[in-house]
Order: C-alpha cells, then sequence, then structure tokens
C-alpha cells in the first residue's frame, strides 16, 4: 500500500508518515519536529476500476494543543481532480474503520485528517480494484505555516497542494507552521532528498517569532540555497518571499527590521546570487490584506491566489506533467 502513498519522505519507527528526518531530529528546533509529525499534504492516490467506495482502516491520535484552533476539520477526504466526491468524519483511536462511498472510475486522491497525525493500516476498495497512480516529479515545499495550510478549511486546499494537482507534481510539503525560519538543519534535510523541482517559502516567523534583521537574513537565505543547490546543482528552486502582513509591513521588530524589509533583503539574496537554476516570486504581491483570516494567514481565497501565483511561475519552466 506503501506505493500509493504521496507527499512523504520518512517514516517513524511505528509506521507513521512525518515530514523531517526522525535520525536527524536533535538538531532541528523543537517546533519544527512537532509540526513535522503532522502530516501536511500526505495523500494517497491510486487508480480505481468499478469500485463503489473505500474503506480505510487507520488509528489517530487527539490533536496537538496548536492544532486544536486550527479551522480545519478532521476529515478524509476523497478526490477526483479539484472535485470533492466523498468525506468522512475521522476520530483519534485504534483501529478505526472510515468508508467513502462514490463510484469510483479513475484517477483518485485520498488526503486524510492531518491533525489526528493518522497512521493508516489499510485502503480497501468497496468492490472493484485499486492501483497506484502514475510517478510524478518530486516537488519539495520548503515553508512555514502558510505553506503547512494553517488556516485553510481542508488540507487539500493549502496552496502547495493546489499548484501539485494543477501541474502533476508529487507535492511534497515541508512547512512548518510557527517555524522555518531558515534552519540550515532543514537546508540539509531538503539537500538530502531526491527532488525535481523545490520551493522556498519563509521569512514571516523571521520577524517576530526569532527576529532577525535584514542583514541576517540575507545571509540566512544565500547559506540555505547554497546548501540545497550544492545537492542539487540543475534542479529549479523557487523563492516565494513573504505574502503581506499588514501589522509588520512597517513595524521594527527587535533587532530593528520590517517585514518589508526583510522580503527585500530575500529578494535582495536570490538576486544577488548567479544561478540560472533560481529566481523568486515576490510574495507582496500574490494577496492582498484582505485574504487574510487573522492578520497573519490566508484562507482558502488567499492560498487559491498564492497557488495560482507560484504554478504560473513554475509552468514552462519547471518539469511538470500537467493533469
Amino acid at each position: 500500500m506503501n506505493e500509493w502513498l504521496r507527499g512523504v519522505s520518512w517514516l517513524s519507527g511505528e509506521g507513521a508518515p512525518v515530514r523531517a528526518d526522525p535520525a536527524d531530529r536533535d538538531r532541528l528546533p523543537l517546533d519544527t519536529w512537532e509540526r513535522a509529525t503532522v502530516p501536511a499534504g500526505v495523500r494517497y492516490e491510486f487508480v480505481a476500476a468499478g469500485a463503489s467506495g473505500v474503506e480505510v482502516t487507520y488509528s489517530g491520535t487527539e490533536p496537538l494543543v496548536a492544532d486544536s484552533y486550527r479551522r480545519t476539520e478532521p476529515v478524509f477526504t476523497l478526490l477526483r481532480g479539484e472535485e470533492v466526491v466523498a468525506e468522512a468524519a475521522g476520530a483519534a483511536g485504534q483501529d478505526r474503520l472510515v468508508r467513502l462511498e462514490a463510484a469510483l472510475e479513475g484517477e483518485f486522491t485520498l488526503h486524510l485528517p492531518e491533525v489526528l497525525r493518522p497512521v493508516v493500516h489499510c485502503v480497501h476498495p468497496v468492490g472493484g480494484t485499486l492501483d497506484p497512480a502514475p510517478a510524478r516529479p518530486r516537488w519539495l515545499v520548503y515553508g512555514d505555516s502558510i505553506s503547512e495550510g494553517w488556516t485553510t478549511s481542508r488540507p487539500h486546499l493549502a496552496w502547495p497542494a493546489r499548484v501539485g494537482r494543477a501541474l502533476g507534481l508529487d507535492t511534497v510539503n515541508l512547512g512548518y507552521a510557527g517555524a522555518a525560519r531558515g534552519e540550515l538543519a532543514s537546508a540539509q534535510q531538503l539537500a538530502s532528498l531526491p527532488a525535481a523541482v523545490i520551493t522556498v517559502a519563509f521569512g514571516t516567523n523571521c520577524w517576530s517569532r526569532t527576529p532577525s534583521s535584514a542583514e541576517l537574513l540575507y545571509e540566512t537565505t544565500r547559506a540555505f540555497l547554497a546548501i540545497v543547490r550544492a545537492a542539487h546543482p540543475d534542479v529549479p528552486v523557487l523563492v516565494v518571499s513573504p505574502v503581506v502582513r499588514p501589522d509588520a509591513e512597517h513595524s521594527p521588530n527587535a533587532l530593528g527590521a520590517t517585514l518589508g524589509g526583510l522580503r527585500a533583503a530575500q529578494e535582495r539574496a536570490v538576486a544577488d546570487t548567479a544561478d540560472k537554476h533560481l529566481r523568486v516570486l515576490p510574495g507582496a504581491r500574490l494577496i492582498g490584506a484582505e485574504h487574510l483570516v487573522d492578520g497573519v494567514h490566508p484562507g482558502d481565497e488567499g492560498h487559491r491566489l498564492i497557488a495560482e501565483g507560484v504554478a504560473e511561475a513554475l509552468r514552462g519552466w519547471a518539469p511538470v506533467t500537467g493533469r
């Protein structure tokens, strides 16, 4: 069944999908590792024939404290392209069973109730057959809570998931809410993974949670990209600078940097790097303040707009298959 599993690079000792290397966790900040245990963007992709649904057996845990504040409901979501064909509520507990009923013929994607950090034991067709979906180019997306999809109503509406479907990429979501400040241990983990495309989208948490100066973020961005590039010399790398955040745009942090200044420093770091396979997408152009649900994070519409911008930046440049 693991041949159906997409969007994952590591498994824990218990077989749960995790989004950072368990063998390297002692070098990661605690907030990064905690978010890595949430399987954001992890999904099953299969081709169904003659089935009237799927049954999923799984074990789930209670949400982390941070996840108890999210709008995302713990549901299994079955997609055909962009169409939701069935949903079933998930719950914490051992050896649970859900059934998603629909006439299944063709290619489908099953998204998990990620806040439950589920371990899926079996995905079984109700009648008919299920076979693995075709392999697709692997896209690594490193970022913070916005990349993780923190305030989307469903995991499949996060911008990395949307872009992956639009361009036919195997999206590996390495977004860590509250974290992702360009730690070089994370850069080394990205460097250790095979990839056809890479996107780097961090910077917002360098304004307040762990404050950075513009000069520090400039050098951090350069160092992060240098580590990734050394392992992936010819892979297209897209840097998405921070999206708009009204309370931070012109307000200095503890080191005197505004978010606008941090964004400019990161974009300058990309511009100053002589690399024909590296591009920057200015985040301030992607959404407006009206697309933020809490002044910081975009909702579903904001994620749709970010996805459109990223897809346009990658289309015709990065290796994509289309769908």
